[in-house]
């Protein structure tokens, strides 16, 4: 693919590429764990600027994909009672589940909103006082502190009527339980730089001690990923392993305390299932016990079923990095952006949505 470098940026990228085909002299394997990390790489084409040696795989970092196909079930038969109002981020809405999709839902009549910021779901509910207003929490540590705020300000303004469906999941357990299966062998990790916005990139520290895992946190422009791969790429060479923070103007070593506190005084730790990875302890957040009457799955009764993936659909794999969406039986012949068959395509942050946009399919 043709790359889409900005002319005043050429010269870094030529020079970092340029000492990357001096580094490696073996193949260097990288997990670009978040979604936007793998967008960026295809939209730009810097696939085709590596040595072969640097070899990039994409990892569970969309929280669309990572939601088992049980907790969208629960959501469509949420959104199909009367009385009810579904709020939720747009990637959401075209998800399949093993019963349909929101959008499914939706043209049959069900309530469902779709909001660019979880505050507007506070709007909705003052409009339609008669309704139960679910909004749905999915997402990882770059969301939940602005849900949790939400939280804090539902209740502040006593809307009764308000409600969430805690979804939300954290990412640093979700690579332990990745590095400790040990199927897919890595050399270092691309970490997300809005996840570490919120956490600090002290996060990931546990990773390089337990399991010596070079660790080095990104931004998204071309030269900040580039920048990323090329420290990764120095450690493995050298046989060091440390965190390292290539976003330095967005990402500080501890982190945004203000976010977490508030992200802290509404949720706690929770085991939770992921698509593909299973599931993994204390993986996900669950409103605290003071929350639960603004809690859905309590007020509402709501039941999480296991949910069987679709067949042929191989998301799981996918995320966990085991195949590329070529190797899926159903890219791009069942399995398309306009008739998606799992979230991987589904998603502005998917995979497979990604290949099938940006990638050479012939």
């Amino acid at each position: 693919m043709k790359h889409t470098i900005p002319f005043r940026e050429r010269s870094l990228v030529q020079a970092m590429i340029s000492e990357l085909r001096g580094l490696a002299s073996r193949p260097v394997r990288l997990m670009e764990v978040c979604g936007t990390h793998t967008v960026s790489i295809f939209r730009h084409g810097l696939r085709s600027l590596l040595p072969p040696e640097i070899v990039l795989i994409s990892g569970p970092g969309c929280p669309v994909c990572v939601t088992p196909a049980g907790e969208i079930d629960a959501f469509v038969s949420l959104a199909k009672r009367p009385g009810i109002t579904v709020v939720t981020f747009g990637d959401l809405v075209r998800v399949p589940g093993s019963g349909g999709s929101l959008a499914e839902a939706r043209a049959r009549g069900a309530r469902i909103e779709v909001v660019y910021s979880p505050i507007d779901a506070l709007q909705i509910a003052r409009q339609r006082p008669g309704d139960t207003v679910v909004f749905l929490g999915v997402g990882f540590e770059t969301t939940a502190p602005t849900v949790a705020a939400t939280m804090i300000e539902a209740r502040r303004q006593n809307l009764g009527n308000f409600t969430l469906f805690a979804a939300h999941k954290t990412v640093p357990p979700a690579l332990d339980g990745l590095l400790g299966d040990g199927e897919v062998a890595l050399d270092g990790l691309i970490c997300p730089g809005h996840v570490s916005t919120v956490l600090g990139a002290s996060a990931y520290r546990p990773l390089v001690e337990k399991y010596r895992m070079p660790c080095v946190v990104a931004g998204f422009e071309p030269v900040d990923i580039l920048a990323a791969i090329l420290q990764l790429a120095r450690q493995v060479i050298e046989g060091e392993a440390r965190v390292m923070n290539a976003y330095p103007r967005a990402v500080r070593w501890g982190g945004n305390e203000r976010a977490r506190a508030v992200m802290d005084e509404v949720f706690e730790q929770a085991d939770s299932e992921w698509r593909g990875l299973g599931t993994i302890p204390k993986s996900g957040l669950a409103l605290r016990p003071e929350w639960a009457d603004l809690d859905a799955v309590c007020r509402l009764d709501v039941a999480v079923q296991s949910a069987a993936e679709p067949e042929g659909c191989m998301c799981g794999e996918v995320l966990k990095g085991l195949v590329t969406p070529p190797d899926c039986p159903l890219f791009a012949h069942g399995c398309t952006p306009l008739a998606p068959v799992g979230p991987c395509m589904v998603s502005s942050e998917g995979t497979c949505a990604a290949h099938f946009r940006y990638g050479d399919r012939r």
